[in-house]
């Protein structure tokens, strides 16, 4: 099984406090990221689901933070229910004076077993960290 990492690289124009609240606090990560997410906490240990439906299937989405170095690092866990594989997501903040870079690593997406499950394949989540990291928070974080 080959590595199926996705890595995502941004700059923004927004001081690294700024992009940490956002991916980090509740009520922001509705904004950009899933509206779905009930709750999240920033505290290794904590645990959350929520669906996304995707057409006409439900992707129920599970979370277990296992990482947190505050405004710098945060990872969690990331599996869905009924469908094989775990997954490693991780943040990195790198404070750059007012602008922040950020690293999104995505490991272990081969476990997922996208022959079987196409909509889980590693090109669905590069389209899709695309979009929330270079469009969604960017949005948010800019304005």
């Amino acid at each position: 099984m080959k590595n199926e990492s996705v890595i995502i690289e941004r700059t923004f124009n927004a001081p690294a406090d700024k992009v940490w609240k956002a991916i980090t606090d509740k009520d922001q990560m509705k904004q950009w990221y899933f509206n779905t997410l009930d709750d999240f906490k920033p505290e290794v240990g904590f645990q959350t689901q929520f669906n996304v439906r995707n057409g006409n299937k439900d992707y129920l989405h599970i979370w277990k933070v296992t990482e947190v170095k505050p405004g710098k690092r945060i990872s969690y866990e990331w599996k869905f229910g009924g469908y094989p594989g775990n997954s490693l997501v991780t943040f990195e903040l790198f404070p750059a004076g007012e602008k922040t870079k950020l690293k999104l690593t995505h490991k272990g997406i081969e476990t997922f077993l996208p022959d079987q499950n196409p909509a889980l394949a590693k090109e669905n989540f590069i389209e899709g960290w695309t979009s929330l990291i270079g469009s969604s928070l960017k949005n948010l974080v800019e304005k």
